[in-house]
């Protein structure tokens, strides 16, 4: 098996991991994501950051995880996830969320980091297949520009 394929399931198995992982705690209303999504509520004023932040993020999570398991459909998890985690680091480092939530360590942010990386790389090392998709959509989606 060639090395870009393995790193492609390694990242891709990481970003799900650490998402599916999230899912209990947000499902569930674990102590630090009801923190962590009325801070949000709170400093936005936007009540929809708790209770459905909570689960239309995790939602999303997990229609990520899925797509990252397909591989013909993993650059549009790894997009989906990069785009996630773009809004959890920015209200990581932008918001009075900080970096460290509830004596963490700030270990939340480190493994959005880590998620933002890896989608990152995915693209990456999927460039062509990005390139392919673009063009089919500049085209209108017209099937014979699928390659």
């Amino acid at each position: 098996m060639p090395a870009r394929t393995i790193i492609l399931w390694v990242l891709s198995i990481y970003i799900a991991a650490v998402f599916v992982q999230s899912l209990f705690f947000k499902f569930t209303g674990a102590t630090e994501s009801i923190y962590i999504f009325s801070t949000l509520r709170a400093w936005s004023g936007i009540a929809l950051f708790e209770p459905a932040g909570r689960f239309i993020i995790g939602s999303f999570e997990l229609i990520a995880s899925i797509l990252l398991m397909i591989p013909r459909l993993r650059i549009f998890g790894a997009a989906l996830g990069i785009g996630i985690m773009s809004g959890a680091i920015f209200f990581h480092l932008f918001t009075p969320l900080g970096v460290v939530i509830l004596g963490d360590g700030g270990e939340l942010f480190t493994l959005a980091c880590g998620v933002w990386i890896s989608g990152w790389v995915i693209l990456g090392l999927s460039a062509n297949e990005v390139r392919g998709w673009i063009v089919y959509a500049l085209n209108g989606f017209h099937p014979s520009t699928v390659h």
